[in-house]
């Protein structure tokens, strides 16, 4: 919702909104958009002069403020629904999906095209550093495409439909797919149901990209009706990736097309599942006509995202990370690029299950996985505690099925105790990656503030 409220404004839009919460940085980047927010929901916030109201699909039934609106019949519409309409009926609608990866390749695409020369828009649930002073979530070009995230959760209390399905793709990315979101759908046939409709929306004078390295993905190929192309490591991947290696901070690798050889590619992103994401962006970078050495010196420039493995700051010989990890594949992969990355040091896998999905016992067995690439494992509270027992993340459990695997593994619930410990126990040289979808506290600054003191 931040994201579109910084569009809409850069539109000329009045915007104004209210949220029970903002955690940083989308926080700090709506104080610096100019952008008025108000702490928690009041009838009072909807004013008369309101022409539309964008509700988000956090927002449910005896929310105050949408009670309002449903009772003066003001014009609202869903998130996706606004994008739609104000933004891409006239763009190339180029669409990132995919259960993990979307926010790196989204950024990364939009990066690739505007310094292609395409003066792309581009819209990310994240903040992007390559645009704006300090990075941003959007980007408004004068270009005729439109780079935007795919999200596949639902788009609002009366649409229960996934939001991507509301963004019209001209070329359409789906890198992956997995079951998340056990809060909305009930299981995988659900969630590959939304992506055979996605694909179904290319038109045929279109592009849908596929990722070959997932079953569920690459299974709906036969079903589309536009030009298929695929990317990955598998053989026999449109768009291929081989000879990877990390030294120096840095990831290079071949690309192949159609079997020959595209080019040599250097990328500042750690972890084969970046090289993924790298390779469904010089796919789309190459549709939409940019060559192979600008695509390559683009890779090269390109800075990253916020909460996606960001280095927050290192003390005490101690190198701190952000990321956005939640999902027990994304944390396993997160960890895995951790350990190419800095090789030969001791990573701490500090997690807090905050999201939907990660609260709940479907993933249990998954999570006592995830965390196999980690020398010490701590566990933060399960943040959705009003979930039934039955349905919960169990961190007791999950710390005895860890330790049985030979992982050290503790469960503590309060930040405090967490940064205490980590002071306590550090060595020099350890990376400390802090793993949430949300805030976790003001973790990050306290543990950096510990250990400096």
């Amino acid at each position: 919702m931040a994201t579109l409220a910084a569009l809409l404004k850069s539109r000329g839009y009045q915007v104004q909104g209210s949220d029970q919460q903002v955690y940083p940085p989308m926080s700090d980047f709506l104080v610096a958009e100019g952008i008025r927010t108000f702490s928690g929901y009041s009838a009072d916030n909807i004013t008369g002069d309101i022409d539309l109201v964008v509700v988000g699909n956090a927002i449910s039934r005896g929310n105050p403020e949408l009670e309002t609106v449903l009772e003066r019949k003001l014009r609202y519409c869903s998130l996706p629904e606004a994008i739609r309409d104000h933004f891409l009926w006239g763009a190339r609608s180029v669409v990132l999906a995919g259960t993990h990866g979307k926010t790196t390749t989204t950024s990364l695409t939009g990066w690739l095209l505007t310094h292609g020369g395409l003066d792309p828009s581009m819209l990310v649930g994240g903040i992007a550093l390559n645009f704006g002073a300090h990075g941003s979530s959007y980007s408004v070009g004068s270009g005729r495409d439109f780079v935007i995230e795919g999200d596949e959760y639902d788009s609002a209390f009366f649409d229960k439909t996934a939001k991507f399905l509301k963004y019209l793709p001209d070329i359409a990315v789906i890198n992956n797919i997995e079951f998340d979101h056990a809060d909305i759908y009930a299981d995988l046939d659900a969630v590959l149901v939304a992506f055979h409709r996605l694909v179904r929306l290319v038109p045929r004078n279109g592009l849908l990209l596929i990722g070959a390295d997932s079953p569920h993905a690459k299974a709906l190929v036969p079903t589309a009706v536009s030009p298929v192309e695929t990317f990955g490591l598998d053989e026999l991947a449109t768009w291929r990736g081989s000879a990877i290696e990390h030294r120096d901070g840095l990831t290079r690798f071949d690309v192949h097309r159609d079997g020959t050889l595209f080019g040599r590619f250097e990328s500042p992103l750690l972890g084969v599942h970046n090289v993924r994401n790298a390779l469904a962006a010089i796919a789309v970078g190459t549709r939409v006509g940019i060559s192979q050495q600008t695509l390559a010196e683009g890779l090269r420039r390109f800075k990253g995202i916020k909460r996606r493995l960001e280095t927050v700051g290192v003390e005490k010989g101690v190198t701190v990370l952000d990321d956005f990890a939640h999902h027990p594949t994304a944390v396993h992969e997160t960890l895995l690029a951790l350990r190419t990355g800095y090789p030969g040091r001791r990573v701490w896998a500090v997690f807090e299950p905050r999201s939907a999905s990660s609260c709940r016992r479907v993933f249990q067995a998954d999570f006592a996985k995830a965390f196999g690439a980690a020398d010490e494992v701590v566990l933060a509270a399960v943040f959705r505690s009003s979930l039934p027992e039955a349905e919960r993340l169990s961190a007791e459990q999950l710390v005895d099925d860890l330790s049985r695997q030979g992982r050290h593994a503790r469960h503590i619930p309060e930040i405090e105790d967490i940064v205490s410990t980590i002071v306590r126990e550090h060595r020099d040289g350890d990376v400390v990656v802090l793993m949430s979808n949300g805030g976790f506290g003001g973790i990050h600054g306290k543990l950096l503030k510990a250990l400096r003191e």
